[in-house]
């Protein structure tokens, strides 16, 4: 749907924060538990000077990590690589590699893939605005539901396809500095208003009916599940699929468990995913008040059949414990990185070849990632309890120009 260009543009002037109607910028609010300087990130957009695209990557030789990289077993992140190639091969910059990449078809070894990303690469070393090296790697997955097609009282929480009135505006195409955001809304009358709230659609407030996509038995999976951004739902005869993030209704994340803390309900150092969903057994009238408490909502799609994984941000499927999520402002979409951080509560060093093949609302810095650690329980423990600190090198084809 179209709509008026100056009323976009008046409607512009009056958003000086992540809040309705939001651009989208990368606050780090999905942890169940942040600080007060977070909480305020989340809340204003500070005025700064303006980093440029990749502005925080330095270049750096290879012998920086040569010993980590021989210690990997990167055939384990060459499938991923190649699906990154499936897209990265129509962009400037990547065809000679991504060809390159294509050729291999031998069984190769750990060794002939290091020289391959060394004859096609340099290695940059990300950086933050303070030009510290060191950022948070958190961790998601990819949750799996009981669901049904229909309602019935066994399964009566609904999730929802984009519904026909919510308008997504790419900002970028009126406003080139506004690269990667995105205004969300409805129009009402001949004005652009924010859409509804979780609260609003949770209360039925508005006419969704009708574009209910599946339905499922536990609101906090449900719940769990939009911050996830993908997860598998499983029928009662056996059989399985996918679904995808589709859209967003444009209110910030608030975090749960962060609003449980500040009354009472939890303490600060206990919260996390696992004691979320324990407190919700227990205070089922609770509930919905801290449901709540975050406005934002997501809405899903049902996936091709016979993916090998979720999709990311670069439109292919993501693999587990190989794929990360960045923020595409500071390190390109599909590129491979090093990583070098430990595994969830743990000093066990996590140091492997990964490829960046999805982002995050919550995803933003220089030295910033979501490691994705695949499907099902297992995974979310790993997920829900990953906040280390960690090392990025980025690897760009020696054609690569940064800007």
């Amino acid at each position: 749907m179209k709509f008026n260009h100056l009323l976009l543009v008046t409607f512009l002037l009056l958003i000086s924060s992540c809040g309705q109607l939001n651009i989208q910028e990368p606050c780090d609010c999905d942890k169940p538990v942040i600080t007060a300087e977070e909480s305020q990130k989340c809340e204003v957009i500070t005025a700064k000077k303006e980093i440029p695209q990749y502005g925080l990557l330095k270049k750096t030789s290879w012998d920086t990590i040569d010993n980590k990289m021989e210690q990997d077993h990167i055939i384990l992140a060459w499938p991923a690589w190649l699906r990154s190639c499936s897209v990265l091969i129509k962009k400037p910059f990547w065809e000679k590699s991504c060809k390159s990449a294509l050729k291999i078809t031998s069984d190769p070894s750990n060794q002939d893939l290091i020289k391959y990303f060394h004859r096609h690469f340099n290695l940059y070393q990300a950086h933050q605005e303070d030009n510290s090296t060191e950022g948070l790697i958190t961790g998601y997955y990819q949750p799996l539901l009981k669901g049904s097609r229909k309602k019935s009282n066994q399964f009566k929480i609904p999730l929802y396809a984009p519904p026909n009135d919510l308008i997504t505006v790419d900002l970028s195409e009126l406003y080139p500095d506004l690269k990667y955001k995105r205004l969300r809304g409805r129009i009402e009358g001949n004005k652009l208003i924010p859409y509804y709230s979780r609260e609003a659609i949770s209360d039925k407030k508005i006419p969704l009916k009708g574009n209910e996509l599946f339905w499922v038995k536990d609101p906090v999976e449900a719940f769990f599940l939009e911050i996830q951004g993908s997860g598998v739902i499983e029928f009662e005869d056996g059989s399985r699929t996918q679904v995808g993030y589709a859209n967003q209704n444009g209110h910030p994340y608030r975090s749960m468990g962060r609003a449980l803390i500040n009354e009472g309900e939890l303490s600060r150092h206990k919260v996390s995913m696992r004691s979320i969903k324990a407190w919700a057994k227990k205070n089922k009238k609770k509930l919905k008040k801290f449901l709540n408490a975050n406005p934002s909502f997501v809405f899903f799609r049902e996936l091709p059949k016979g993916l090998p994984g979720p999709i990311g941000a670069l439109g292919i499927p993501i693999s587990a414990k190989r794929s990360v999520a960045v923020d595409r402002k500071f390190i390109p979409l599909g590129s491979p990185i090093f990583l070098s951080t430990t595994e969830p509560n743990s000093n066990v060093p996590l140091e492997r070849l990964m490829i960046a093949q999805d982002t995050g609302g919550a995803i933003g810095g220089g030295v910033r990632a979501d490691f994705y650690w695949g499907q099902g329980d297992n995974a979310g423990e790993k997920a829900g309890s990953m906040k280390q600190q960690g090392t990025i090198w980025v690897l760009l084809p020696k054609e690569f120009k940064l800007k």
